[in-house]
């Protein structure tokens, strides 16, 4: 019997689905959430900015902006939590193939934090967004795709 994981994720939330070859189930076994993903900007950056100073104490200080920002790092952390969940899961045996459905840039991100074994096993990508659908619509748009 085969089992295929079906991870439907955006940079909020990453359902996973689980089917299997043999008895035609689809059942979800995991919604991972993400809050951060969705917050303003402001509402993640709680501490003030950093202050940085020229070479000598007569120099001004200014403000030193983030390399990057605070909502782009908890997506960038989220989908590390992602990619080392499949990677334990692969590891345990628990699914035999992958398929990813994610927006084209947090699919991206997927790929680049998952380990080899997990990526290994990725046998269908699609660079969509579909994690906010509902559990019957999750599965009929699967089913129409991969089938």
């Amino acid at each position: 019997m085969q089992t295929t994981w079906v991870i439907a994720a955006d940079s909020n939330r990453a359902r996973i689905f689980e089917m299997s070859d043999e008895d035609l189930r689809f059942e979800e076994i995991e919604d991972l959430v993400n809050p951060e993903g969705r917050q303003d900007e402001r509402e993640v950056r709680v501490d003030a900015k950093g202050r940085f100073f020229g070479k000598n104490a007569q120099m001004q200080g200014h403000s030193a902006e983030p390399h990057v920002e605070a909502v782009q790092n908890e997506v960038v952390l989220f989908s590390k939590r992602l990619g080392h969940y499949l990677e334990q899961a692969r590891q345990e045996h628990r699914f035999d193939k992958l398929c990813l459905i994610a927006p084209p840039k947090f699919l991206g991100l997927i790929r680049a934090n998952m380990g080899e074994e997990a990526s290994k096993a990725v046998e269908e990508e699609i660079p969509k967004e579909i994690a906010w659908f509902n559990d019957t619509d999750i599965e009929a748009y699967v089913r129409k795709r991969l089938h």
